[in-house]
């Protein structure tokens, strides 16, 4: 690797030590030039300036040309029909982001590489202990009411989503990082977010990720499905429950101009149906395919597959508080009956990598890939039933919805425990009354003493570690309360140094393979299907679809 110090000594003036640490770290060798964008791009350094450095230092940055796209026409798609109303205060489902990720965008886009990249905002910066973040945005934004976007939008945006009296699903981000009051208004187009505690993650949280912090309009109050005014290349036509919805383009888009003249979406119960559909002609895109329903279509000449690595799991939790799981001995046991690499190749289809029940897998650049893979190994499982005072097994009910894979995942749980002596009754719901009120005690999910819940990718691990994890964490169905554990996460999160975040997340790992409170047996990618032909497709393994620039 040949450095050019004169240019990289330039580039370093007028740096603070936190990016000038991760230029250090890049020279070294201690952190990759995928890891050296990624976290780059979360301390806001500009993408010249990446290139620039990553030049200073013998490695070429290049982007993938763009396919030719043809403007005009209508793009149809299919997708599962969403679980609840298109609201970005309260929506939870993938089925209802697809559909408003087509009127409305966040700041920042959560890449596939995992970088942050400008959307509504040009550029980011946090103060020295990541408490304070700084945003320069976009100027020249116009809402689809022809309002231009300001920093009052965005601060009422994050003022409603932050405040418990609201009951935002985006919560489950913010609360006890962001509190409400604590986005102000520098100027027109700066905003600073003044957060709880430190977070050297924090332009995820006003991502793509987040998918509830798009910004809508000061005065919104309400009844988005109305008129669903965003800042996206499409506007609303028309929007019926249930049924489907279609889209016209947004002549005062602020990005390049949008191609097709329309979108049009389907709402489907099951994905045979829209594969049924895409073969028919009827749709032009299924929006995701899981892999089992659609492996008629993996080899199929006629369509092509956008297959996105993704952190999206499916997560299963055993109550800590209640038996049969009480001893984490058993809860370790059961974990132990899982079979990984079958369940990539036989139930996935290969389209996963192997999880090691934390939320950190491989891709993540702070995931510590010494600590040992968790395997199958029905002796060590039976010592511990032994152990644990139930050698001879346990009965209990595994509730969960009727989402992608995840039936066909609860039966091979089923049988898998069996070599055990578990008994595990299956209950499968409708995803939206497996949800419920998504609170505890009006919720199967949060309720259930197991369960299999749907989560989608993150492009940093800390919704995962808290929500699902943290004592006071929003999302809660193991009921897990460790102090050692809150802990190590805080200073994971707080942490703006690759390094520091390392450590803690070793941490992290090795406590949660001995906890066990959840199993994170794979993670799936993103599989989205296309006829033939069809270009400038961009799906988010988040569940958007950008359709902005597509083409058949």
């Amino acid at each position: 690797m040949a450095i050019n110090f004169k240019k990289l000594d330039l580039l370093r003036r007028g740096r603070s030590a936190h990016e000038n640490h991760l230029i250090d770290g890049l020279v070294r060798g201690t952190v990759s030039r995928r890891e050296f964008m990624r976290f780059g791009s979360v301390l806001g350094l500009s993408v010249p300036l990446l290139g620039s450095i990553s030049t200073a230092v013998g490695y070429g940055l290049s982007a993938a040309p763009l396919r030719a796209a043809t403007p005009g026409g209508t793009i149809r798609f299919g997708q599962i029909v969403p679980a609840g109303a298109i609201d970005p205060v309260t929506i939870a489902d993938g089925g209802g982001l697809t559909v408003l990720s087509q009127v409305a965008e966040t700041l920042v886009l959560s890449g596939s590489d995992l970088s942050a990249v400008p959307l509504l905002a040009e550029s980011w910066s946090p103060n020295a202990d990541g408490t304070v973040w700084t945003f320069k945005l976009r100027q020249g934004v116009k809402f689809h009411n022809g309002n231009t976007m300001t920093a009052d939008d965005v601060v009422a945006t994050f003022d409603r989503l932050s405040d418990p009296e609201v009951g935002s699903n985006a919560l489950s981000v913010f609360s006890g990082m962001l509190s409400k009051g604590g986005t102000r208004k520098v100027d027109d187009y700066t905003v600073e977010f003044h957060l709880d505690v430190a977070n050297g993650n924090f332009p995820y949280a006003v991502s793509t990720d987040n998918y509830n912090s798009v910004i809508v309009p000061a005065d919104f109050s309400g009844n988005y499905e109305d008129a669903m005014i965003g800042t996206g290349p499409f506007k609303l036509d028309k929007f019926t429950p249930k049924v489907g919805a279609s889209f016209v383009r947004n002549d005062d888009y602020w990005g390049a101009t949008p191609l097709p003249d329309r979108v049009e979406i389907t709402f489907y119960d099951d994905y045979q149906p829209q594969i049924l559909a895409l073969q028919g002609g009827q749709i032009d895109i299924i929006q995701q395919m899981p892999v089992l329903q659609g492996i008629g279509l993996l080899n199929d000449p006629n369509f092509d597959i956008i297959s996105t690595p993704s952190s999206a799991h499916q997560q299963v939790h055993m109550r800590v508080d209640m038996d049969p799981f009480k001893d984490k001995r058993v809860r370790r046991a059961v974990a132990l009956c899982l079979d990984r690499p079958a369940l990539v190749q036989g139930l996935m289809k290969g389209k996963a990598q192997i999880g090691n029940d934390s939320p950190f897998m491989a891709a993540y650049p702070s995931t510590d890939p010494t600590i040992p893979q968790r395997e199958k190994n029905i002796a060590e499982a039976k010592q511990l039933m032994e152990a644990a005072g139930m050698a001879g097994g346990f009965s209990t009910t595994l509730t969960t919805e009727k989402y992608l894979e995840i039936p066909d995942y609860a039966v091979l749980i089923q049988n898998a425990v069996k070599e055990i002596g578990g008994d595990i009754q299956l209950n499968i719901m409708d995803q939206g009354a497996y949800y419920g009120d998504a609170v505890p005690g009006n919720s199967p999910w949060l309720d259930s003493v197991m369960g299999i819940t749907d989560y989608g990718h993150r492009g940093v691990p800390n919704v995962f570690l808290q929500a699902p994890l943290a004592s006071t964490g929003t999302w809660n169905s193991a009921h897990f309360a460790n102090s050692e554990y809150d802990a190590l996460v805080t200073s994971y999160i707080g942490a703006l140094d690759l390094e520091a975040q390392r450590e803690s997340a070793s941490k992290i790992q090795t406590l949660l393979l001995d906890e066990t409170p959840l199993i994170f047996s794979y993670f799936y990618d993103f599989l989205t299907v296309t006829r033939k032909g069809a270009a400038g497709v961009e799906p988010t393994a988040m569940g958007h679809l950008m359709l902005g620039q597509a083409s058949l």
